[in-house]
């Protein structure tokens, strides 16, 4: 039977990171930044750790680059579900789009994975926009008599969540009856 080390055992190997990095994967799906920030932060924090960190960074790298050969990280198959994910919890694109970049997706594979959500949804925003309004109860879902009071509150909520202006007064002005039919393609 073999031994998992310990975080107090010395990494040297690259099996060694390799084992590390296998263990965290079985718990979270990152992004390659995330991966190798882990067990940088990971390596560094151990005390028996002597080797330089430009070494470290080779051999991670090089681990990173193996689990990528073998499909079992992928930068991809990550975006398109953490974009489809937040798609359904309400995020804008703009959100979704900064939260991939700080991740660490690539430019081009960014590119695509929006191209590939504008494309099945007309307007995927406007339906985030109208989660959002019905999770927070603002907007239309508020009480008549207090839209009106609570508009400039409304439109900073749906700001502050990525959604344009123009697109958080068409929101906010939506009757009960407008509602009902947009609720259906929810």
């Amino acid at each position: 039977m073999k031994q998992i080390k310990s975080t107090n055992q010395k990494i040297e190997t690259e099996q060694d990171i390799k084992e590390l990095a296998l263990r965290y994967l079985d718990k979270y799906q990152p992004s390659k930044k995330d991966l190798k920030l882990y067990l940088f932060r990971k390596i560094q924090a151990n005390p028996f750790q002597l080797i330089p960190k430009n070494e470290i960074m080779t051999k991670i790298q090089s681990v990173v680059d193996d689990l990528e050969n073998l499909n079992v990280l992928n930068d991809e198959l990550y975006s398109e579900l953490k974009s489809k994910n937040f798609l359904k919890r309400g995020y804008s694109i703009n959100k979704i789009r900064m939260h991939l970049i700080n991740k660490g997706i690539d430019d081009k594979l960014l590119k695509e994975t929006i191209h590939k959500i504008t494309k099945d949804d007309n307007n995927p925003d406007f339906y985030s926009a109208i989660r959002i309004c019905k999770k927070r109860r603002i907007g239309p879902y508020r009480p008549e008599a207090n839209r009106t009071i609570f508009y400039k509150k409304d439109i900073g909520v749906l700001a502050r969540n990525g959604f344009s202006y123009d697109l958080s007064k068409d929101i906010l002005s939506l009757d009960k009856k407008e509602l009902k039919v947009f609720e259906k393609k929810l």
